[in-house]
């Protein structure tokens, strides 16, 4: 699949700025954007006490905190299990179902010293690319003694920053075997027991993520019953989460920024039930900006077509003046500071309504990141 990205805005007199757009997306064609000259990496940033940052989940699933931006751009502060009563019939859930791996080893180069190896992507069955850090890269040929001896894997080689290696037996056994859980690199625990299934969705099931699709932490079956009782549909999108999700912006302009890639697949099923919600009148709401990844990026390869199954890797970078062609709402967590994940959730709400929403979040000391507090963002009425 060819890779996928789009460019758009985020900055002060940004109105001013879309109402005058003419550009066109030279990658996937999906609407106005401006030129990329006026993209800038500040314009993302806010204030954020590290206190505020959750370095816990809520004692329930269902525990944390809801901020609403409804659709005429008013905040109101909520529970998560208030979600039920904003939701109608007919309207559609889009889960991502990737499940995560344990995908950080620790141990020592054949040279003595030490080495820590986060798993990035499983290529093959005994093969996978990772990230390696240690004082000195590890060469070709070199071994990386893991788990305490349990593991002696091959450096075969290098593809940019992640090493190709080789176990000596099934990668995905010997991580659920001897790997941890790969939290973020915000929380300063290493991952406990609790870790292993918080930071996991019950309806995971599709391994290959190295970060889970945190939006989705929040439901419980219990939720997912009652949703389902009141006529809310599900349908559910892989996106296998990777490390780059956490990698900041290193450019000022956003023109020059290489999105990570990651790979995703929306099935026939999800894309029929896409249908099924849009004829009767219901809403497609994405949980998650993984699933917003997954499902713009199918869309964009439908070139303005009707929305078809999809899959391969994708680099789709959305920031303000993308216009959605296939989410209506989006369930989310609050995101890191020059974020991608910021801009992308700007390019849906508007870029004053996140500002201001971010604004209240922190004077309102709601949790932040992975197992922080949610939002559900509606589109914006024109």
């Amino acid at each position: 699949m060819a890779a996928l990205c789009s460019s758009g805005v985020y900055n002060t007199g940004l109105s001013r700025r879309l109402a005058t757009a003419t550009l066109s997306n030279p990658c996937n064609g999906l609407g106005p954007q401006l030129p990329v000259s006026t993209l800038s990496l500040s314009d993302f940033d806010y204030v954020l006490p590290p206190e505020l940052i959750a370095q816990a989940p809520a004692a329930e699933r269902g525990g944390s905190r809801l901020l609403h931006l409804d659709a005429g751009g008013a905040l109101h502060d909520r529970r998560f299990p208030d979600l039920a009563g904003l939701l109608r019939p007919h309207d559609l859930l889009v889960f991502n179902d990737t499940r995560v791996i344990k995908a950080r080893l620790t141990g020592q180069k054949a040279t003595g010293g030490k080495v820590e190896v986060l798993v990035e992507r499983i290529t093959e069955p005994t093969r996978a690319l990772a990230h390696v850090r240690a004082s000195k890269s590890p060469g070709r040929g070199m071994r990386l003694e893991l788990a305490g001896g349990a593991i002696v894997a091959e450096v075969l080689g290098r593809e940019g920053e992640l090493f190709d290696l080789r176990f000596p037996g099934p990668v995905l056994a010997l991580l659920d075997a001897h790997g941890a859980t790969p939290l973020p690199p915000y929380i300063t625990h290493a991952a406990q027991a609790e870790d292993d299934q918080r930071y996991q969705t019950v309806y995971a099931r599709e391994p290959g993520a190295v970060a889970a699709p945190t939006a989705g932490l929040h439901f419980d079956e219990p939720m997912l019953e009652r949703l389902a009782a009141q006529g809310v549909a599900r349908a559910f999108v892989t996106l296998h989460v990777g490390a780059g999700t956490f990698q900041p912006v290193r450019v000022e302009n956003l023109a020059e920024h290489v999105m990570h890639a990651e790979w995703y697949t929306v099935p026939e099923a999800t894309v029929q039930a896409i249908a099924a919600a849009r004829a009767a009148g219901g809403r497609v709401i994405a949980v998650g900006t993984t699933s917003v990844r997954a499902l713009e990026s199918a869309a964009a390869q439908a070139g303005g077509g009707p929305l078809a199954p999809a899959q391969g890797d994708t680099r789709l970078f959305i920031t303000p003046g993308y216009r959605y062609q296939a989410v209506d709402a989006l369930i989310t967590n609050f995101h890191l500071p020059q974020s991608t994940l910021l801009m992308l959730v700007s390019a849906l709400a508007g870029v004053e309504p996140i500002r201001r929403a971010y604004a209240h979040a922190v004077a309102g000391r709601y949790r932040f990141f992975s197992y922080g507090d949610a939002m559900f963002i509606e589109t914006p009425q024109p």
